[in-house]
């Protein structure tokens, strides 16, 4: 019965991010928004970890299987993916250095402000 009450609550999240985006227009996935609205919701402990922490387990050690529809969909377009991988290497490729440079970035970006905003505080402090 403890389960169905944590699928319950990941379900209700995913149905809050659903809803959300429909009534922003977003252009993000309702289940990445509801994502995010778990995450906050644990950050700001609306929500306590041990209401989904058998069930997230559960799908972590799980997470494997959720990728076999993709791998067989991946393996049905072999036809295309021999025809156009120099494309696809070539967006691969561009596409991760991109996001190395961005994570870089913005970690770089998150340091240097965390770091002014830590002397300011110890300074006003002093």
């Amino acid at each position: 019965m403890m389960i169905l009450l944590q699928l319950a609550v990941l379900f209700l999240f995913l149905e809050l991010g659903e809803g959300f985006v429909m009534i922003t227009k977003l252009p993000v996935p309702g289940c990445i928004a509801g994502m995010v609205l778990l995450a906050f919701s644990l950050k700001f402990r609306l929500v306590k970890p041990e209401w989904i922490a058998e069930v997230s387990d559960f799908l972590c050690a799980n997470l494997g299987f959720f990728f076999i529809p993709a791998g067989v969909g991946v393996m049905k377009c072999f036809g295309i993916i021999k025809a156009e991988w120099i494309p696809i290497v070539m967006a691969t490729v561009l596409s991760t250095a991109v996001i190395i440079l961005v994570t870089g970035w913005t970690h770089s970006l998150t340091r240097r402000l965390y770091h002014r905003h830590s002397t300011k505080k110890h300074s006003i402090n002093d």
